[in-house]
């Protein structure tokens, strides 16, 4: 997930060194590292769902989850969380595209959906936004999937941040 700063381009250096740093294993891969108040989030606050099962408008307590991951606790949206599943983007099939052309189009369409469900332009937003993303392993296995997610620095949600409008 991408820890981005208040600038466009601090928010982009830091997607690109994120990036750049992330390890490409068998399973769905996260950029990044959600954060949380509690940076010792018992994943028991939730229920272990395959990372490919979850679905836009799930809330998830995945703060401490970094690297590959099959499975992410979800939880109850009404409950304090670390992010929301606000996007399913869908890539097209062929080879493998690699992380660098999956990285440039989950930047550009999470960020397109960001606007629209938050209801205002990411440059503009306190909140941030991050994603799964398929590996070349889970890609052979028929993982075209970006799932963007949106949370806010430092603090847990309760409710969804759809229409937050900040």
């Amino acid at each position: 997930m991408s820890n981005s700063t208040t600038t466009a381009w601090g928010r982009t250096l830091a997607v690109l060194t994120i990036g750049a740093a992330s390890i490409a294993l068998a399973g769905c891969s996260l950029i990044g590292n959600v954060t949380a108040n509690d940076p010792a989030t018992d994943p028991a606050d939730g229920v272990e769902t395959d990372a490919f099962a979850i679905k836009v408008g799930d809330c998830l307590n995945d703060g401490n989850l970094e690297g590959e991951i099959s499975t992410v606790p979800t939880i109850d949206c009404a409950e304090p969380h670390d992010s929301e599943a606000y996007a399913s983007i869908i890539i097209d099939d062929g080879p493998y595209p690699g992380e660098d052309a999956i990285f440039e189009q989950a930047d550009a369409e999470c960020v397109a959906e960001f606007n629209t469900f938050v209801g205002v332009n990411y440059d503009e937003s306190v909140l941030n936004f991050s994603y799964y993303f398929p590996t070349e392993g889970s890609w052979e296995n028929g993982d075209r999937e970006i799932l963007c997610l949106i949370y806010e620095d430092g603090t847990k949600t309760v409710g969804s941040l759809a229409g937050a409008a900040r």
